[in-house]
């Protein structure tokens, strides 16, 4: 890879919000004096500014928002003189055992694994980038934009308590009702989304190069 031409030789720098690519100052040019995209105008960075910090702090608050969303409940199912409160776990064992194993396993996936992959793969990206790793950087390329297009994916326990908070209405009969765990898993999964953003996956082909 290192045959190819990178930007910054070629005098050219991209811009991170139309993605227009520029030409470069010179390298010696005033580093407080900012350069524009001259398409929309946005402040052009080589590289996102404080990308590591930035990513590690909302990973790291969001690692902390996913224990209170898996041990509170989410839901509660009130059918008559019967309520039941039900965290991500104890739903999807419930869906399991009442003949639903389908949608047991995609509930799960999605709520369990897909966060856990996600945490484990912005922290492989972040550590290996931060020590100018040089192993398998097409592959974490590639590990990136999975973890950006599944990143969506993780809303589905928030999109199920919400559907049936509108849809199950029937006065005494029955009733669904959001509780706190389901605050804390969409932060988890909001925060998630805002590291994957603040990540610049260009780092991952910068070695020990400065991410200022």
């Amino acid at each position: 890879m290192s045959a190819f031409p990178r930007a910054a030789e070629l005098g050219l720098i991209g811009c991170h919000v139309c993605r227009l690519v520029c030409a470069d100052a010179p390298g010696d040019h005033d580093p407080a004096d900012e350069l524009a995209c001259p398409r929309c105008g946005s402040a052009l960075h080589r590289r996102k500014p404080y990308s590591y910090m930035r990513t590690w702090a909302l990973m790291i608050a969001a690692f902390i928002l996913y224990i209170p969303a898996n041990v509170l409940p989410i839901m509660r199912t009130a059918s008559l003189n019967d309520i039941d409160d039900n965290t991500i776990i104890s739903g999807v064992v419930e869906l399991w055992v009442k003949g639903s194993p389908d949608l047991a396993i995609i509930v799960f996936t999605a709520s369990i694994v897909v966060p856990m992959l996600k945490f484990l793969s912005l922290s492989t990206l972040l550590v290996s980038s931060q020590r100018g790793s040089g192993w398998a950087q097409p592959q974490r390329a590639r590990l990136y934009r999975l973890v950006e297009f599944i990143g969506y994916w993780s809303m589905l326990d928030v999109f199920v308590v919400a559907l049936l908070t509108a849809l199950v209405r029937f006065g005494l009969l029955s009733l669904v009702e959001p509780l706190p765990g389901v605050i804390f898993f969409g932060l988890t999964v909001v925060l998630t989304m805002l590291a994957s953003m603040s990540f610049d996956p260009r780092l991952i082909w910068d070695g020990r190069d400065s991410d200022d």
